[in-house]
């Protein structure tokens, strides 16, 4: 089924819309940790309590999202084995109209929003060194396979993102699947380190079709509020500036103000919104 899954993405991505999958349940899918179920005119993918699918545009219409959904809800259905594997949560990408349609027929509730914003990049390449990193800071690249450079990666991400329903269970097995694929460079992967040579944030750009994401910016906890995320994101920026990209992006979840106040005076604005709905009672 993993090259229906990625059939299908791939054909909605090249249609305009919204990647149906996040990256991570495409690593679970090929890891072979996500259930799947459909065909080619449509897949329901779900792992870790939560539901993706996508149904394929010449087939949309006919009943088949509904279908979907009602297989991998009910138990023994060919999804769900029993009510512990029923998915609670479901994510539209894109925030479709018909996903809101079937989200309402099944009493299910848009409980979290999470925008991708935009803005322009720089034609003209800068040095990365110009981003004001302060004194007795350094920033450098990061090295795939280096055990040194993974796990001072994964502790920063976990501790960073403590609180995050995805990032921060990012595990050594997702890093290097994420290191696997072609998008992924270590050059784009900037890594801030203090005096001491310990890691104190970093930022992680996903340069693909055209588009240069801030995949991942982290600084650690006992750091925060000292600006260096603003050195991380103006050393991103000139790390993107230059490639012939369309556009920079990065997704922040819809409630953050301070952050989409900060994003905005940086020059970003909305380009797509993901909804999450969360199962009603009784489901």
């Amino acid at each position: 089924m993993l090259a229906v899954v990625e059939m299908l993405a791939a054909a909605s991505v090249a249609a305009g819309e919204a990647p149906p999958f996040s990256d991570q349940t495409l690593v679970d899918v090929r890891a072979g940790r996500a259930t799947v179920v459909g065909d080619e005119r449509g897949v329901a993918v779900v792992r870790d309590g939560e539901l993706e699918l996508v149904v394929a545009r010449e087939a949309r219409g006919r009943g088949i999202g509904s279908a979907l959904v009602e297989q991998v809800l009910t138990p023994g259905g060919g999804a769900a084995a029993s009510d512990r594997d029923v998915p609670r949560l479901a994510w539209a990408h894109g925030d479709h109209p018909a996903a809101r349609v079937l989200a309402d027929r099944h009493g299910w509730s848009a409980v979290r929003t999470l925008l991708q914003l935009r803005a322009p990049v720089a034609s003209d390449g800068s040095d990365v060194l110009d981003a004001g990193v302060p004194a007795g800071y350094s920033l450098s690249s990061f090295h795939a396979g280096d055990p040194d450079d993974e796990d001072a990666w994964l502790a920063l991400n976990a501790a960073a993102f403590a609180h995050h329903p995805e990032q921060g269970r990012m595990t050594l097995e997702d890093l290097r699947a994420r290191e696997a694929e072609s998008w992924f460079d270590g050059e784009d992967l900037l890594l801030l380190r203090d005096a001491d040579g310990a890691l104190a944030g970093s930022c992680w750009l996903k340069v693909e079709d055209g588009v240069g994401e801030y995949y991942a910016v982290a600084v650690r906890p006992d750091l925060q509020g000292r600006g260096l995320g603003g050195v991380l994101m103006r050393a991103g920026s000139a790390r993107l500036a230059g490639r012939g990209l369309d556009a920079a992006a990065l997704y922040v979840e819809g409630d953050n103000e301070p952050a989409l106040a900060l994003y905005r005076r940086s020059g970003f604005t909305q380009h797509a919104i993901d909804v999450q709905y969360a199962a009603g009672p009784g489901r």
